[in-house]
């Protein structure tokens, strides 16, 4: 029996959009607001590992071994310094799985299966930067995907075929994934630029934009470096603030 309650994969393939800021630190608000969390780490770069105090460089096994090799995942699974939330860690072990996976029977189900039967309220996945066999993994396991999305010039390149990514792992292998929303990253509201941005996906998304912005904020940029999310490095900065609104909008939706 599926125990987890919700599972919602965090996406984009553009790179640098802050995916990984905002799976670590909705993923630890979610925790401080009393919700057990499991967060995976499915890029290879595995700084969501790293971002939660994780040395990936020693770790002896990790979410490649559960996908390649059929290890158990709750044997893979870390405690973090934050309670209630835990971490399947990455590393650059993991690049070599799509390669590995493709000649797996159910090779886009793999994760899912190996989710099925942990005891989590919301699981959430931070997707590599991609839409390779990985990010349809995720695709497939998870009940939502929330898409991150920086509000600057190049910000709907691609957004297009992100989207369609989705309706086609709704129609192929999992008929109940739904788009939980838009949230805006980076922005810098001094510039025209930035609120141009916001109003066209405000135009695109109606009614899957988040109302929280996260801006772009120094604070956020470091607390990786100190393996902490916001919320352990500095609960008073903008970037906080913004993480600990986003968490409450995250647990709203859900609970619709």
């Amino acid at each position: 029996m599926n125990r987890v309650s919700k599972i919602i994969s965090i996406a984009n393939q553009k790179g640098g959009v802050g995916k990984t800021t905002t799976a670590i630190n909705s993923a630890a608000y979610l925790a401080k607001n009393g919700r057990k969390v499991l967060l995976v780490d499915l890029d290879p770069q595995g700084n969501s590992t790293s971002g939660l105090s994780v040395n990936k460089h020693a770790l002896k096994t990790t979410i490649y071994d559960v996908l390649v090799n059929n290890a158990d995942s709750k044997d893979v699974i870390i405690s973090t310094k934050i309670k209630n939330l835990d971490i399947l860690p990455a590393n650059s072990t993991l690049a070599a799985a799509e390669i590995e996976m493709s000649n797996f029977d159910r090779r886009e189900k793999i994760l899912k299966h190996a989710l099925k039967d942990l005891d989590y309220e919301i699981v959430i996945i931070d997707c590599p930067p991609s839409l390779g066999l990985l990010t349809i993994n995720s695709f497939s396991a998870s009940n939502f995907v929330m898409i991150p999305v920086q509000s600057e010039y190049y910000a709907l390149e691609g957004l297009s075929e992100l989207l369609n990514t989705i309706k086609r792992v709704r129609v192929a292998l999992n008929t109940k994934l739904e788009l939980l929303g838009v949230v805006v990253t980076m922005h810098n509201k001094r510039t025209s630029l930035g609120e141009q941005v916001v109003a066209e996906l405000k135009k695109h998304f109606p009614a899957k934009m988040f109302d929280t912005i996260v801006p772009r904020n120094i604070r956020l940029a470091e607390a990786p470096s100190h393996g902490k999310p916001i919320s352990e490095y500095d609960k008073y900065s903008k970037g906080s603030q913004a993480y600990k609104k986003l968490a409450r909008e995250i647990e709203k939706r859900l609970n619709k």
